[in-house]
């Protein structure tokens, strides 16, 4: 069994605030769906793609995820809560967005049962996601920091000791090639 943690920019860190209209996020899909189409190739065994509720990339790889599960019957799809009142400040339309998505991924659980009590929860989130996972695939570039810096020098401080734990890291130079390619792909597409 092979299980990826999924992470990386929250949508307001990428400036995307109506994700139907954004191209970003299309971009951003565009990649996600390349790089775990990519790895499922790979393999035959059950493969678990594994991540957190926050709106933006950790959604938005749930969102690829399911778009690729009719053509890759091993991928299975976990969102996992930090603490049991995670989404509790979001507005409705959040919140029913988050609702949709836990309707169709195959398991939805939280390490904490508990309400947010201090950041030791979200500490002991990236712990539970570093032993449960063999990999991680993050968009994030350490030259703009955002909140994924915490995980990403978790993942980094974690493969100190574990050397066989993968990190596949798409910075914003990957992004701008893929974004590159698909306005080519827009273009290409209204001449025709």
């Amino acid at each position: 069994m092979k299980r990826l943690w999924t992470t990386g920019y929250r949508a307001y860190e990428l400036g995307v605030f109506d994700e139907q209209k954004d191209p970003k996020v299309a971009v951003i899909k565009a990649v996600l769906q390349k790089e775990l189409r990519r790895q499922l190739e790979n393999t035959t065994e059950e493969f678990w793609l594994i991540t957190g509720p926050q709106m933006g990339v950790e959604r938005w790889s749930i969102e690829s995820a399911l778009m690729l599960q009719s053509d890759f019957p091993q991928l299975k799809i976990a969102l996992m809560e930090p603490y049991a009142d995670f989404s509790i400040r979001w507005n409705e339309n959040n919140q029913a967005r988050l609702a949709a998505v836990k309707s169709q991924v195959d398991f939805v659980g939280k390490v904490s049962k508990k309400k947010y009590e201090s950041p030791e929860q979200l500490r002991a989130y990236q712990n539970f996601m570093l032993y449960y996972t063999d990999s991680a695939l993050l968009i994030y570039d350490p030259e703009r920091e955002g909140k994924t810096v915490w995980d990403w020098r978790a993942i980094n401080r974690y493969r100190e000791q574990n050397k066989d734990y993968a990190l596949r890291m798409i910075d914003f130079d990957e992004l701008q090639e893929a974004a590159e390619e698909y306005s080519e792909r827009l273009r290409e597409n209204s001449e025709a």
